[in-house]
């Protein structure tokens, strides 16, 4: 009865169906004459009754149901279709209608609102033929296209009405002399390109993928009635971020440029440092959709052929739509993307990657990301900072120890920690003893549950602070660690000294140079935590011999991973410590280079050559 009035005072506007006329009369039937019912299926139709009422009452009112689902084949996979088979057609016509149709076909400019088609006539030799140009709104400079082309091929002026005969001045050969030649005829395509055309930069195309490629990258195409061919004309404008200071490889003594977005930016960074003529820089496009733009760079008289061969194959055979970072493509080609180490080194700096190269490395460089990729790398690459080549050798080796002391505090202290407090208490001075226990008191949980309250604390931290605006980012970081600290050590949830513990080792995590290196580290560390809580010593030690030997399988195109050292190199080799500079005189032996000299046995021949 009380469902019944809730019903019938709550929701009135619903009462007024046939169905819940007949749910009040079997209602009625039910109380007054509910001996001689079914109390089965009453209590199933009272049941489905009252799911029917909430959803009425509850639940937005509509006339009709509305279902949503996928056709077998729609209308856009027909497009595709149209699209694809256009797209089989792989050479430009010499009918201007039909390429004009083909185009609009490929970049459906009936819905593409950037693409631009400008349709004009033509003047050559006082002749007028059917022209049209093509391309995207936004990465063109319409300075470039008004004055160097459209202005030159549409408005009438002595180039273009032309009508006498031409005097070309070639020179023979055999007689060693200048001879002036009288030509009347003209061929159309040469007369554009070669007096119709000021811009500095132009290219004959044949192929319709040759024009979406030169379209998608800034370019603008003409086309032209009767010629079966399209001038693939430099016109690039769009917004780029010019070369600033690098934001995160910062150095006190040394360069302050760094890459940005553009490759060809980049490139020329790297060829105003080299300043060679045996720089080779290579084009490679990758992924099928994207067709990102990649440029391999290598010195052709240092680096070894059959390394350059395998960076450029592994970067021929990646079957993928896109690519459109570093990191992306550091993962498609690395030799095992099984394990967290790097693999490639990823720098931000020019003055780094050309020393790469000048040691006989290949540098890769992604158009739209600031980030190069060096193969190979080895595990010493990334203990090295872009500033040891500015320092002198005692300084860059002090840095260089306390990097690798930083690498074991970050992987071993809070594991060595766990492991003494619970296996063995008897390396640790009584009084500090006394002092553990006594910190440890009041706390109410586990040594592991406390570590691993505070390592996530910390990267909690860490996280938030890198997440956060950056004029706020550094405040919060320190306010918040110092306040949750005090803050946890008060209500005794840790205890001070894996405070300072967890501290320690997150300043040492810092300290590694390579932002990859430090990511294996943090993870690595909790891999130790837990082997030290379950086996002490023994554990960290059987992790570690785990480690060396997965570091030890490692290649990096077809490098050891741990070179010099496994396999140990006693000639040119290039080891942990930094020399002086004039005895820098062999290449890395690992890297099997054509010139293993790059310097001279007396470097300063002011001090020792009279």
């Amino acid at each position: 009865l009380g469902i019944l009035f809730f019903y019938l005072f709550i929701s009135p506007n619903i009462f007024y169906t046939n169905l819940y006329w007949v749910w009040y009369i079997k209602m009625y039937i039910f109380i007054n004459f509910g001996e001689n019912i079914n109390y089965t299926l009453m209590w199933r139709f009272y049941m489905e009754s009252l799911k029917n009422i909430i959803k009425k009452v509850f639940m937005p009112y509509t006339d009709s149901d509305y279902e949503f689902t996928l056709p077998i084949k729609s209308e856009s996979d027909l497009n595709t279709e149209n699209i694809e088979n256009v797209g089989t057609v792989k050479n430009l016509f010499s009918d201007i209608s039909s390429n004009l149709e083909h185009i609009n076909v490929q970049y459906n400019t009936m819905l593409n609102s950037d693409i631009v088609i400008r349709e004009f006539l033509l003047n050559a030799r006082n002749k007028q033929f059917k022209a049209f140009i093509f391309f995207i709104d936004g990465m063109v400079d319409s300075t470039l296209i008004n004055d160097n082309i459209l202005t030159p091929l549409m408005l009438r002026s002595r180039a273009n009405t032309f009508e006498g005969v031409q005097n070309n001045v070639d020179y023979e050969k055999n007689t060693n002399k200048a001879v002036i030649r009288k030509v009347k005829k003209f061929d159309v395509k040469d007369y554009i390109n070669n007096c119709l055309l000021p811009q500095n930069s132009v290219e004959i195309v044949s192929e319709f993928s040759e024009v979406a490629d030169a379209v998608n990258s800034g370019n603008c195409l003409l086309f032209v009635d009767t010629l079966n061919i399209a001038f693939n004309i430099d016109v690039k404008g769009f917004k780029q971020r010019g070369v600033e200071p690098p934001n995160n490889e910062i150095v006190i003594r040394g360069a302050r440029q760094a890459f940005n977005e553009s490759i060809r930016v980049n490139t020329s960074l790297i060829r105003r440092l080299v300043n060679n003529e045996s720089l080779i820089i290579e084009n490679i496009s990758v992924g099928k959709l994207s067709k990102t733009k990649c440029a391999v760079c290598y010195i052709n008289n240092i680096a070894n052929d059959n390394l350059v061969a395998e960076v450029k194959y592994r970067l021929s055979n990646i079957n993928v739509d896109y690519v459109l970072s570093s990191g992306q493509l550091e993962q498609l080609i690395e030799d095992n993307g099984t394990f967290s180490v790097p693999q490639l080194i990823a720098t931000e700096r020019p003055d780094r990657v050309t020393g790469y190269l000048l040691e006989g490395r290949i540098a890769i460089i992604i158009n739209g990301n600031p980030y190069v990729l060096v193969a190979p790398a080895v595990f010493l690459d990334f203990l090295s900072s872009p500033e040891d080549s500015n320092l002198k050798f005692q300084f860059s080796n002090l840095l260089k120890f306390i990097r690798i002391i930083a690498i074991f505090l970050t992987l071993f202290l809070p594991g060595l920690y766990i492991a003494i407090t619970s296996f063995h208490q008897e390396l640790i001075p009584t009084e500090l003893l006394f002092t553990i226990v006594a910190s440890r008191e009041s706390v109410p949980f586990p040594i592991i549950v406390e570590l691993l309250l505070m390592e996530f604390s910390f990267e909690l931290i860490r996280e938030g602070g890198l997440r956060i605006p950056s004029a706020i980012g550094p405040t919060i970081g320190i306010v918040g660690a110092l306040i949750l600290g005090q803050a946890a050590v008060d209500a005794s949830i840790v205890s001070p000294i894996l405070t300072i513990i967890v501290s320690i080792t997150g300043l040492a995590s810092f300290a590694i140079p390579d932002f990859s290196l430090s990511f294996h580290c943090r993870i690595s560390r909790f891999i130790y935590i837990f082997l030290g809580y379950l086996c002490g010593f023994l554990g960290i030690a059987m992790g570690f011999f785990i480690n060396l030997f997965i570091l030890s399988s490692i290649e990096s195109f077809g490098v050891a991973y741990l070179s010099p050292y496994i396999p140990f190199e006693e000639k040119y080799k290039k080891g942990l410590l930094v020399p002086p500079i004039w005895k820098r005189e062999k290449r890395p032996g690992f890297l099997d280079t054509k010139k293993e000299n790059k310097q001279s046995n007396i470097s300063m021949e002011w001090k020792y050559i009279k």
